[in-house]
């Protein structure tokens, strides 16, 4: 590689950042993420080669990263596990991608969300995943299996709850990059949580990546890989999934029991067009057992975690303002396509 002593000059007269480009993938039926860094003055349009993910041939491979939200936060990533060393200031840039003729590529889910997607409507998500170390869930024993599930839901304690040390530094780096992470939780198999996030629009999902990225980055630190498949353990173990709450301003400030009796039948209509944009695998989830509905059957009522739609307590409280749960998203969905689903299904005179 020749010597580009012009950038040599501008790194002299800049500021120069790292900036860690990061995008989704063509693999199907689920996208990985993918990253690159750029050390630059700012963050602006960037090629990679697609044919070394999905999204392109070799003899046409270049595809663009459209850079579409920044997150500036210190990267305390590279620091070690001690957090001896400082953190480094950096940028994560998530990205669309583009085709070589900078049109929306068929695998950008994102431009077509939001094209639905306004931010009077908002999202919380509740992503469940494992953490897994040597082909097994963290913490689970290298033969027979733990306990049963249960008591380690929101656990403390040694035997109880492993990976917290990953979990708190990932909340922190959310919160340093302005992600609208809102909490954190054990859930009731040994070596699973949940985090959730919330935003308005388009922004939600985008956050929602993000925080995933910098989950797996994270967890890469300790030796550990995370999991967002919907069932990873067989058996009286509960899956993975990644309910959506969302609501709109009518939901929120004008809502009724028939205004969510209605939004419940609409989604009903559109049941199998949801399922099949709402993760791959999901059939292994939901069974109608560990708190889910059958994938074959679509229902909803007040407080009721074993349904296809759980209408929370407080919406009915608020006189009935307030959101919907759609617990039927699995881990591994891709949030841009669950958010036009329903937007679009909700919205479709």
């Amino acid at each position: 590689m020749e010597l580009n002593v012009g950038n040599m000059l501008k790194r002299q007269e800049h500021n120069m950042r790292k900036y860690e480009y990061v995008w989704l993938d063509g693999y199907r039926p689920t996208q990985s993420l993918r990253s690159k860094v750029k050390v630059d003055d700012y963050a602006e349009v960037w090629s990679f080669d697609g044919s070394s993910t999905e999204q392109a041939t070799g003899g046409d491979s270049d595809c663009i990263l459209n850079p579409v939200a920044e997150y500036k936060t210190i990267d305390r990533i590279r620091a070690d596990a001690t957090r001896t060393q400082p953190g480094l200031e950096g940028t994560y840039v998530m990205c669309e991608v583009l085709s070589a003729d900078h049109e929306p590529h068929p695998s950008n889910n994102r431009t077509h969300c939001q094209n639905y997607v306004s931010d009077e409507w908002w999202f919380g998500f509740e992503q469940e995943y494992f953490m897994y170390k040597d082909g097994r869930p963290l913490g689970w024993p290298v033969k027979g299996k733990p306990r049963a599930q249960g008591d380690y839901y929101c656990g403390v304690g040694e035997g109880n709850v492993v990976g917290r040390e990953i979990v708190d530094r990932h909340t922190e780096a959310c919160m340093n990059a302005d992600i609208g992470i809102t909490g954190t939780n054990a859930e009731v198999a040994l070596g699973q949580w949940e985090f959730q996030v919330l935003g308005r629009g388009i922004r939600a999902g985008d956050d929602l990546w993000m925080a995933r990225y910098i989950l797996q980055r994270i967890a890469e630190k300790h030796g550990v890989s995370i999991n967002f498949s919907p069932k990873p353990q067989k058996g009286d173990w509960n899956g993975s999934g990644m309910h959506t709450n969302f609501s709109n301003d009518e939901m929120r400030n004008r809502g009724s029991l028939h205004l969510h009796n209605t939004i419940c039948e609409k989604l009903k209509a559109k049941h199998q067009e949801a399922i099949g944009v709402y993760g791959s695998d999901n059939d292994q989830r939901l069974t109608g057992k560990h708190e889910t509905q059958s994938i074959k059957k679509f229902s909803y009522g007040v407080s009721d975690r074993g349904a296809s739609i759980r209408i929370p307590i407080f919406t009915v409280d608020n006189n009935w303002n307030g959101y919907l749960e759609d617990r039927r998203p699995a881990a591994n969905a891709d949030p841009y396509r669950i958010m036009r689903h329903i937007v679009e299904t909700l919205t479709d005179d």
